[in-house]
């Protein structure tokens, strides 16, 4: 087990530096000459040579990488250029807006999703399958962006059961954190529990046909047993490691449902980055994004013995 822990952080902290490479690389590859950006009406030539040595453009990019990733090790991602705010500052407040709002749309789309998989597959050629797939249909189908603009208008301003936008900690008020995010979880978790609905069927249809499925029947075992403890569990692999994927793809992908629901996360700071050519935002950004891509993935990994033992992962001694 040690060889395979230290086998994958190598891997890991290999395709974390590859990541930092393509992340400094992609930022000074954007169109315009960053001083500008920086400048704002300030364009003298005096105060584009300022600029530039201040933060070292004119330096070359193999001493500019190596400044960027010394700082980022120590939790320095630069300043604002628009507001002179810490970058790390910037994402603390940011950041667990959108993991809380994450969080809870996969618990959404874990309830959803497994639960109507199940369903699918044990009842299968039967109604309940045909109103899952089409559910699972709609879901796929329907955009984020839609679907959250008919909740505000229908669920909020028409009968004012949730609020159309805005956000308060958890710290400050459960509650009333829980009432603001509920809506904007459901819309982001609707295309995931599509998802997850459809892996879990096509696994739990696999599990049911399997020998060991049809001795546990043979011995006597109740169908929630069979299907409960034997078959999904075994089928909740691949599930996982979706989840595990779209866990990330959640983080970075929220940025249309917060802008919809006017939530002060991830999202909502980096489209404003953009439009505002604010580089250090930026990234900042894609750093913690592409860093939790790969920590997420290397926890999947250590989950799928934890869910099946007899699943032996290269580097693990049987």
């Amino acid at each position: 087990m040690r060889s395979y822990l230290l086998s994958r952080l190598w891997q890991s902290a290999v395709t974390l530096v590859l990541a930092t490479i393509v992340v400094f690389l992609g930022v000074r590859a954007l169109p315009g000459d960053p001083a500008l950006a920086f400048a704002g009406e300030e364009r003298d030539p005096a105060s584009l040579a300022a600029i530039r040595a201040k933060y070292g453009f004119d330096d070359s990019l193999l001493l500019q990488y190596w400044r960027f990733v010394s700082k980022s090790l120590t939790g320095d991602l630069g300043r604002s250029t628009r507001t002179n705010i810490p970058v790390t500052d910037m994402l603390a407040s940011a950041l667990p807006v959108t993991i809380e709002l994450s969080a809870l749309a996969l618990g959404v789309a874990i309830v959803i999703g497994v639960g109507a998989g199940v369903v699918a597959a044990v009842r299968r050629g039967r109604p309940a399958e045909w109103a899952a797939n089409a559910l699972a249909l709609l879901g796929l189908s329907i955009p984020n962006f839609w679907l959250g603009l008919m909740a505000i208008l229908y669920l909020s301003v028409a009968t004012g059961l949730f609020p159309a936008s805005g956000f308060v900690s958890f710290f400050e008020d459960p509650i009333s954190n829980l009432h603001h995010l509920v809506l904007p979880a459901v819309v982001l978790g609707t295309g995931l529990a599509a998802v997850v609905m459809r892996q879990t069927r096509s696994s739990m249809l696999e599990a049911l046909g399997a020998d060991y499925i049809r001795t546990a029947r043979a011995k006597g075992l109740g169908p929630q047993t069979v299907i409960g403890v034997h078959a999904l569990r075994n089928s909740l692999v691949v599930v996982v490691t979706i989840l595990g994927l779209q866990l990330g793809g959640l983080i970075s992908g929220a940025v249309v449902t917060e802008r919809i629901f006017g939530l002060p996360g991830f999202g909502k700071m980096t489209l404003d980055a953009v439009f505002q050519r604010d580089y250090p935002v930026i990234q900042g950004v894609v750093l913690v994004t592409a860093t939790a891509y790969i920590v997420i993935n290397f926890l999947v990994d250590l989950t799928y013995s934890l869910i099946d033992p007899r699943i032996r992962l290269a580097g693990v001694p049987s």
